[in-house]
């Protein structure tokens, strides 16, 4: 009876390690429509939402998605709070000293968001306010091209919080990826009268080469997965069913 009693511990003990092991605790921020948001449902959805799950069906696992406001996600996925972030994180140098990355699952260039008219060079907002998601690739753009020409970069730590000054008229523009920018704000009723202005914003010492999903440094083994799967969802045609949900274009890109 007694071995009878260890064999079932053991058995217990090793199924829960093995389910623990077929759950991915993903990061995510849910003020970044439309790659994530919470539903009217109060459950989880996006783009970024859908690839993740379609990820961890590619690599035969589950996915429990884990709300973070986007600064501190960095410091969660390192203390251990989940295993990977895919929340539309720009793979770049600066971050890259921190964790890891996989190849790219998206690449959308930023955009200035404002007044149909408004004139757009590096000097065009001197003396005004620019409103940038807080920790950003486009916070650091922003005060690096316009800052230092006198503009005055407002960081938000939710990119609706900064729509809602442009419209109010605290702020003169948003600067924020496109796709978030037509998502929204322009498309909605308060973006009436305002658009997109002056050129796509791709530097590569700022934005990298697209989004990536990040795992802790070193964690190779995961890192070697999620990569096969990015290959896999583009072959079998999951990627395409999901960005066409959100998307009339090729988020891809080159």
């Amino acid at each position: 009876m007694k071995k009878f009693l260890l064999a079932t511990a053991a058995i217990a003990t090793f199924t829960g390690f093995t389910a623990q092991a077929e759950t991915l605790r993903i990061g995510v921020d849910l003020n970044y429509a439309p790659f994530s948001k919470l539903g009217t449902d109060g459950k989880p959805q996006g783009f970024d939402i859908d690839i993740a799950n379609s990820l961890c069906h590619a690599m035969k696992v589950t996915c429990k998605i884990v709300p973070q406001d986007w600064d501190g996600l960095i410091p969660a996925l390192n203390a251990n709070k989940f295993d990977a972030i895919i929340a539309s994180m720009q793979i770049t140098d600066e971050r890259k000293k921190a964790v890891d990355f996989s190849n790219k699952y998206y690449n959308i260039p930023s955009r200035i968001v404002a007044k149909a008219g408004t004139p757009v060079d590096q000097n065009s907002f001197k003396g005004k306010k620019i409103g940038v998601l807080r920790a950003s690739t486009q916070e650091k753009f922003a005060k690096n091209y316009w800052g230092k020409q006198g503009a005055n970069i407002v960081a938000y730590a939710k990119s609706p919080e900064s729509f809602l000054d442009l419209k109010s008229g605290r702020l003169d523009a948003v600067f924020v990826d496109g796709a978030v920018g037509d998502y929204e704000f322009l498309r909605t009723p308060n973006g009436k009268g305002y658009t997109f202005v002056g050129p796509n914003y791709t530097d590569v010492k700022y934005f990298g080469l697209g989004a990536g999903v990040a795992v802790k440094k070193g964690n190779k083994a995961l890192l070697d997965r999620f990569n096969k799967a990015i290959q896999q969802i583009r072959q079998d045609g999951s990627y395409k069913k999901v960005q066409d949900k959100y998307f009339n274009f090729d988020v891809y890109g080159g």
